[in-house]
Protein backbone atom coordinates (compact mmCIF):
# COMPACT_ATOMS: atom_id res chain seq x y z
CA UNK A 1 0.00 0.00 0.00
CA UNK A 2 1.00 3.46 -0.83
CA UNK A 3 2.03 6.35 1.74
CA UNK A 4 0.98 9.84 1.49
CA UNK A 5 4.56 10.96 0.42
CA UNK A 6 3.99 8.63 -3.20
CA UNK A 7 0.52 10.35 -3.14
CA UNK A 8 1.57 13.68 -3.03
CA UNK A 9 4.54 12.80 -5.69
CA UNK A 10 1.97 11.38 -8.01
CA UNK A 11 -0.12 14.14 -7.61
CA UNK A 12 2.41 16.40 -8.53
CA UNK A 13 3.51 19.73 -7.04
CA UNK A 14 0.88 22.08 -6.97
CA UNK A 15 0.10 25.36 -4.92
CA UNK A 16 -0.88 25.17 -1.39
CA UNK A 17 -3.90 27.88 -1.24
CA UNK A 18 -4.19 29.81 2.23
CA UNK A 19 -6.71 32.54 3.20
CA UNK A 20 -6.41 34.12 6.41
CA UNK A 21 -8.37 34.58 9.80
CA UNK A 22 -9.29 38.22 9.26
CA UNK A 23 -10.46 37.35 5.10
CA UNK A 24 -14.00 37.32 4.73
CA UNK A 25 -15.72 33.97 3.79
CA UNK A 26 -16.79 35.26 0.92
CA UNK A 27 -12.80 36.22 -0.30
CA UNK A 28 -12.61 32.33 1.18
CA UNK A 29 -15.27 30.67 -0.66
CA UNK A 30 -14.40 32.66 -3.96
CA UNK A 31 -10.81 31.16 -3.83
CA UNK A 32 -12.08 27.53 -3.33
CA UNK A 33 -14.11 28.43 -6.34
CA UNK A 34 -11.19 29.82 -8.67
CA UNK A 35 -9.18 27.12 -7.84
CA UNK A 36 -11.38 24.43 -7.71
CA UNK A 37 -10.95 23.10 -4.49
CA UNK A 38 -12.96 22.15 -0.65
CA UNK A 39 -10.84 23.73 1.42
CA UNK A 40 -8.55 26.52 2.20
CA UNK A 41 -5.68 25.98 5.27
CA UNK A 42 -6.08 29.56 7.47
CA UNK A 43 -2.80 30.84 8.23
CA UNK A 44 -1.29 32.97 9.81
CA UNK A 45 1.98 33.81 8.44
CA UNK A 46 3.67 30.84 8.46
CA UNK A 47 1.59 29.31 10.79
CA UNK A 48 -1.59 27.26 10.56
CA UNK A 49 -4.48 28.67 12.15
CA UNK A 50 -7.03 26.40 10.97
CA UNK A 51 -8.83 25.21 8.00
CA UNK A 52 -11.87 26.17 6.40
CA UNK A 53 -14.09 24.20 4.06
CA UNK A 54 -17.15 24.35 1.55
CA UNK A 55 -19.00 22.36 4.38
CA UNK A 56 -18.33 25.15 6.82
CA UNK A 57 -19.58 27.66 5.01
CA UNK A 58 -22.99 25.97 4.91
CA UNK A 59 -23.40 24.90 8.24
CA UNK A 60 -22.37 28.47 9.86
CA UNK A 61 -23.16 31.00 7.21
CA UNK A 62 -25.98 29.80 5.05
CA UNK A 63 -28.32 27.61 7.65
CA UNK A 64 -27.76 30.70 10.24
CA UNK A 65 -28.57 33.43 8.30
CA UNK A 66 -25.31 34.78 8.35
CA UNK A 67 -23.88 36.76 5.24
CA UNK A 68 -20.53 35.48 3.39
CA UNK A 69 -19.26 39.08 3.01
CA UNK A 70 -19.36 40.24 6.67
CA UNK A 71 -18.43 37.10 8.19
CA UNK A 72 -14.45 36.44 8.73
CA UNK A 73 -13.19 32.84 8.34
CA UNK A 74 -11.82 32.87 12.00
CA UNK A 75 -15.61 33.04 12.87
CA UNK A 76 -16.24 29.45 10.97
CA UNK A 77 -12.98 27.59 10.69
CA UNK A 78 -11.92 24.80 12.32
CA UNK A 79 -8.83 25.60 14.48
CA UNK A 80 -7.94 22.15 15.51
CA UNK A 81 -6.26 21.21 12.14
CA UNK A 82 -5.76 17.21 12.23
CA UNK A 83 -2.75 16.40 10.13
CA UNK A 84 -0.46 13.39 8.50
CA UNK A 85 2.94 12.53 7.56
CA UNK A 86 4.25 11.91 4.48
CA UNK A 87 5.04 8.23 6.05
CA UNK A 88 1.37 7.66 6.48
CA UNK A 89 -0.25 4.85 5.15
CA UNK A 90 -3.66 5.20 3.02
CA UNK A 91 -5.26 2.97 4.57
CA UNK A 92 -5.03 4.99 7.96
CA UNK A 93 -5.34 8.27 6.43
CA UNK A 94 -9.07 6.62 4.69
CA UNK A 95 -9.02 5.50 8.62
CA UNK A 96 -8.89 8.88 10.36
CA UNK A 97 -10.39 10.55 7.77
CA UNK A 98 -13.58 8.72 7.89
CA UNK A 99 -13.20 8.87 11.59
CA UNK A 100 -13.50 12.53 12.03
CA UNK A 101 -15.55 12.91 9.39
CA UNK A 102 -13.06 14.88 7.60
CA UNK A 103 -12.37 15.58 3.99
CA UNK A 104 -9.42 16.92 3.90
CA UNK A 105 -5.97 17.03 5.85
CA UNK A 106 -2.70 19.07 5.19
CA UNK A 107 1.05 16.84 5.08
CA UNK A 108 3.14 17.94 7.58
CA UNK A 109 6.84 16.71 7.59
CA UNK A 110 7.95 18.27 11.16
CA UNK A 111 6.83 21.98 10.70
CA UNK A 112 6.84 21.96 7.12
CA UNK A 113 3.91 22.05 4.64
CA UNK A 114 4.21 19.31 1.99
CA UNK A 115 0.61 19.55 0.69
CA UNK A 116 -3.11 19.30 1.45
CA UNK A 117 -5.21 16.17 0.44
CA UNK A 118 -9.01 15.34 0.09
CA UNK A 119 -10.45 11.87 0.56
CA UNK A 120 -11.17 11.72 -3.53
CA UNK A 121 -7.56 12.12 -3.89
CA UNK A 122 -6.88 8.92 -1.41
CA UNK A 123 -9.85 7.06 -2.54
CA UNK A 124 -8.81 7.27 -6.63
CA UNK A 125 -4.98 6.20 -5.26
CA UNK A 126 -6.75 3.24 -3.38
CA UNK A 127 -8.74 2.35 -6.02
CA UNK A 128 -5.91 2.28 -8.38
CA UNK A 129 -4.17 0.62 -6.44
CA UNK A 130 -6.43 -2.29 -6.39
CA UNK A 131 -6.77 -2.61 -9.53
CA UNK A 132 -3.22 -3.51 -10.01
CA UNK A 133 -3.00 -5.59 -7.27
CA UNK A 134 -6.41 -7.63 -9.12
CA UNK A 135 -4.33 -7.36 -12.47
CA UNK A 136 -1.51 -8.90 -11.65
CA UNK A 137 -3.33 -11.80 -9.87
CA UNK A 138 -5.27 -12.27 -12.88
CA UNK A 139 -2.41 -12.62 -15.05
CA UNK A 140 -0.57 -14.52 -12.22
CA UNK A 141 -3.60 -17.14 -11.83
CA UNK A 142 -4.20 -17.13 -16.06
CA UNK A 143 -0.41 -18.05 -16.38
CA UNK A 144 -0.10 -20.81 -13.66
CA UNK A 145 -3.40 -22.34 -14.15
CA UNK A 146 -3.16 -25.55 -15.96
CA UNK A 147 -6.56 -25.88 -17.08
CA UNK A 148 -9.10 -28.30 -15.89
CA UNK A 149 -7.74 -31.34 -14.21
CA UNK A 150 -7.31 -34.32 -16.16
CA UNK A 151 -6.89 -38.03 -15.26
CA UNK A 152 -3.62 -40.04 -14.52
CA UNK A 153 -2.47 -42.13 -17.21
Amino acid sequence: MKTIRELLKAKGDGPIYSVKPDDTVFDAVTRMVEHKVGAMLVKEGPNIAGIVTERDYLRFITVRGRTARDTPVREIMTPRVIYVTPDTDLNEVMAIMTAQRIRHVPVMDNDTLLGIISIGDVVKQVTKDQKIQIRTLEEYISDSYPGPARPLD
